[in-house]
């Protein structure tokens, strides 16, 4: 099995770290008070944000649209560098923050690590020129009109990567411009959803 990191996963391995405090509505006592902890936080920060294989691109939540598929997978790269070092600790803490919004290949060091960490694992909406929205996560016809989903800016440059990702629940099982949201809210009590590639089968389950 290959899984990539979300934003849940990112805060849990911040949390660990000292570099952000619980909420009232996380559900990580389980696993921050377990005897293995450290275990287990070894193996997640060695997740990538994104993987590619055979063909299919998969990330939690989004893809900047001005990224191609190979710019896609070098910040994904970037990210797992900075998870992967003996300081991660220390970067963790600079990852989380709503600003810049949009990506410039100019941006550098944290700024440039910040915009990746929340493309791969925040991004729902954006604007026309990429700049991504952190405020609205309800039903996508109630959108501000100036928003849309990342998967349908216009001119996304990984329009020919099929592109399987989660993280917009509000859209449940929904494929449109090469890319499939398996989201379907199970976390609320609804339906886990997956899908078998290259067959096209959708398979659901219930708790």
């Amino acid at each position: 099995a290959r899984v990539v990191l979300g934003n849940h996963d990112i805060h849990l391995l911040a949390v660990a770290a000292g570099a952000r405090k619980l909420s009232k509505s996380d559900t990580l006592n389980g696993i921050l008070n377990a005897p293995d902890l450290e275990a287990w936080l070894d193996w997640l920060r060695f997740q990538p944000v994104a993987h590619y294989e055979q063909g299919v691109l998969m990330v939690h939540a989004g893809v900047l649209p001005s990224w191609s598929l190979a710019e896609t997978l070098a910040n994904s790269r970037a990210h797992e560098a900075v998870l992967h070092s003996g300081n991660y600790k220390q970067r963790l803490q600079t990852l989380f923050g709503n600003e810049p919004n949009c990506w410039s290949p100019d941006l550098v060091g944290d700024e440039r690590l910040r915009v990746i960490t929340n493309a791969f694992t925040r991004l729902r909406l954006c604007d026309a020129n990429g700049a991504m929205d952190f405020k609205f996560k309800g039903e996508l016809l109630d959108a501000p009109a100036h928003l849309m989903p990342w998967f349908a800016a216009p001119e996304r440059r990984t329009l020919n990567a099929p592109i399987f990702f989660g993280h917009l629940s509000a859209l449940g099982l929904h494929r449109s411009h090469n890319t499939m949201c398996l989201d379907t809210g199970c976390v609320w009590g609804r339906e886990l959803t997956a899908y078998h590639h290259p067959k096209g089968e959708v398979l659901t389950a219930r708790e």
